[in-house]
């Protein structure tokens, strides 16, 4: 079906917690929805397809369109800065960018280093903090960097901080809450006007009643 509205979202919490969010919206999705397999998901009776991607590919499918919306954090939002609009806030998969290291370790005064894999982020922070550093990019286990001497930081996502605690690091500076936001590719704003803001308007509604 052409006229099927096409979302992007990632697995796992943010999936699972944007499927609640729609069923409190009143849409029906199928009871097994959350454990399917597919990678592309067609619930014909509300007229959505689902396309389950990468937390970091989110913006780029919206972006080219071939997804009208997008489920992705704030985190991926900053980082990736994609050409797209932010619709809403959802509120759900809060979490926190944060700067963590070794307890009781200065950084580096001559080429201090920075790992994470969100590097745009984390220089525009060191910038605006008149911090020189050097970001070093990771792509998974962004704890080790400290540990084996890679990195005097990293700037990571902290859901509960246990992670953090388990390899014996400490968190130094919060740097931003973040939530996942509703996106739109522009050109799907305008020739799908009338059922993205009918999505909207039901997700607003679910979310203001939640407070």
């Amino acid at each position: 079906m052409e006229d099927l509205i096409t979302i992007a979202m990632p697995k796992g919490r943010i999936f699972e917690e944007a499927a609640e969010l729609l069923r409190q919206a009143g849409y029906q999705l199928p009871p097994e929805f959350e454990d399917s397999r597919k990678l592309i998901i067609d619930v014909e009776k509300e007229g959505f397809r689902f396309i389950l991607a990468k937390p970091m590919d989110v913006p780029t499918y919206v972006e080219h369109g071939v997804a009208d919306l997008g489920i992705a954090g704030k985190d991926v939002m900053l980082e990736e800065e994609r050409d797209v609009y932010e619709l809403l806030d959802l509120n759900i998969s809060e979490c926190y960018l944060a700067v963590a290291g070794l307890p009781n370790t200065k950084m580096n005064d001559v080429a201090p280093k920075v790992a994470t894999k969100y590097p745009n982020v984390a220089a525009r922070y060191f910038r605006e903090q008149g911090e020189q550093v050097e970001i070093i990019k990771l792509n998974g286990s962004i704890e080790l960097a400290p540990l084996i001497g890679l990195a005097d930081r990293i700037v990571d996502i902290v859901s509960t901080g246990r992670t953090l605690i388990e390899n014996g690091l400490v968190e130094y500076e919060r740097m931003m809450t973040i939530t996942s936001r509703l996106i739109v590719n522009p050109v799907s704003y305008r020739m799908k006007d009338e059922q993205v803001n009918e999505l909207v308007e039901r997700i607003a509604e679910v979310i203001e009643r939640k407070g």
